[in-house]
């Protein structure tokens, strides 16, 4: 009786064991992958800020003013160049 206690019992033991490593492994496992994901959120929050910098420089009023008038040779409109058109009512 013993003899099938002991062999049951170290069966037993072993099982433990090798879940415990497997446990053990994928705690590993994941935590690596969590530190491999909280590095790209960090990655990406870098860029963000960036694109959000880029967003507000190129997108000031006297930039866009200055490349229209450099790229597209557009001058700013004066009143004496302004053309008014006059509705025609229809009869």
């Amino acid at each position: 009786m013993s003899t099938r206690l002991n062999i049951f019992l170290a069966t037993t033991l072993i099982a433990c064991a090798l879940s415990l490593i497997n446990s053990q492994y994928q705690a590993r496992r994941l935590f690596i992958e969590l530190e491999r994901e909280q590095s790209l959120s960090k990655q990406y929050e870098l860029q963000w800020t960036q694109l959000k910098l880029d967003q507000s420089t190129f997108g000031k009023h006297a930039r866009i003013e200055a490349s229209a008038a450099r790229d597209l040779n557009m001058v700013v409109v004066t009143p004496d160049r302004t053309q008014y058109l006059k509705a025609v009512e229809a009869k």
